[in-house]
C-alpha cells in the first residue's frame, strides 16, 4: 500500500515540512509507503486570479532540503516537455524527485507524456476527467520504456462542475491493467470551476469515497492535506485537514480488501 500526499501548491519550505513530517509519521506507523506530493506550478487555473505557485527553482531547491532532512520520497506535476528537459539539467533537483506525474488535461499529450518516460523516473498519468477507464489503453501506449506507470483516477465530469466516481470504472482498471492504480479521493470530491474564478469541492466526502475505494481493492491513494484548507492558494475546499489524515489513513486499512487475482 501507498499513500501520496501533501498541499495542492507548496508554498514554503517550513509549512511542507510540516506536512511532509507528520504524512510520513503516519505512514511508517501503518506500515504504509509514503510519497510527498506538492506543485511547483499550478498551469491550470479557473482564472487569471488564481494563484500558481512559487516556480520551479524555489520549488526544487526546497525539494532538496526535503530530501536531505526528511528522506521521503516526492512527486509533483510537470506540464511541458521544456520543464522536464530543464529539470533533468540539475542534478540535485533530479535526484530530490522520484516521480513525474502528468496533469489529468495533458495526460494525451504524446510529447509529454513520452519526455516523462525517457526519464529513469516513476511516471503517474492522473487519468482525465473526460476519459473512459479502458481510453487509457491509448495513452498508455506511449510509455514503452518506462521505469514504471502509475494510473490515478481523479473523478468523471459529470454535467456542469461536477465530477462523480465511477467504482465500476475503478474496478475495471483494477481488473485489466497490469499498473498500479491511484485513487485520487481528494480531486475527486472537487467541483471545477465551482466558485466562478476558482473551484469549489466538499473534503466531508473525502472519507467516505476513500472507504469505499479500499473496500473494492484499491491499495495507493492520493490525498492533498493542508494544515489550514480555508486559506490555501488553491483547491482549499476539496483538501483534506492535516489533523484529519491519520484518520483517513486508520480508515483505508480498516476497509482494505484484497482482491483476487
Amino acid at each position: 500500500m501507498r499513500i501520496i500526499a501533501g498541499p495542492c501548491q507548496h508554498e514554503s519550505l517550513g509549512q511542507s515540512a510540516e506536512i511532509a513530517r507528520e504524512c510520513k509519521r503516519v505512514c511508517d506507523q501503518y506500515g504504509i509507503e509514503y510519497y510527498f506530493k506538492a506543485s511547483f506550478d499550478k498551469a491550470n487555473r479557473s482564472s487569471m486570479q488564481g494563484k500558481r505557485g512559487v516556480g520551479m527553482r524555489a520549488t526544487f531547491d526546497d525539494f532538496v532540503a526535503l530530501k536531505e532532512t526528511l528522506g521521503v520520497k516526492i512527486l509533483t506535476d510537470f506540464h511541458s516537455v521544456f520543464e522536464i528537459e530543464s529539470f533533468k539539467g540539475v542534478d540535485s533537483w533530479y535526484n530530490a524527485i522520484d516521480v513525474i506525474q502528468i496533469p489529468a488535461f495533458l495526460c494525451r499529450q504524446t510529447d509529454l507524456v513520452q519526455a516523462a518516460c525517457r526519464t529513469d523516473k516513476i511516471v503517474n498519468i492522473k487519468k482525465g476527467q473526460f476519459l473512459a477507464p479502458w481510453d487509457m489503453k491509448g495513452v498508455l501506449s506511449k510509455c514503452e520504456g518506462a521505469k514504471e506507470v502509475w494510473i490515478t483516477e481523479r473523478g468523471t465530469s459529470f454535467g456542469y462542475n461536477n465530477l462523480v466516481v465511477d467504482y465500476t470504472g475503478l474496478m475495471y482498471m483494477l481488473d485489466n491493467y497490469e499498473h498500479p492504480i491511484v485513487f485520487d479521493v481528494t480531486h475527486s470530491v472537487q467541483k471545477p470551476g465551482g466558485l466562478g474564478s476558482s473551484s469549489g469541492g466538499n473534503r466531508n466526502y473525502v472519507p467516505g469515497l476513500a472507504r469505499s475505494g479500499a473496500a473494492i481493492g484499491v491499495r495507493d491513494f492520493f490525498l492533498e492535506v493542508h494544515p489550514d484548507p480555508d486559506v490555501a492558494p488553491s483547491d482549499g475546499p476539496n483538501m483534506l485537514r492535516l489533523e484529519n489524515f491519520e484518520e483517513v489513513v486508520r480508515d483505508i486499512i480498516s476497509y482494505s480488501y484484497t482482491r483476487k487475482v
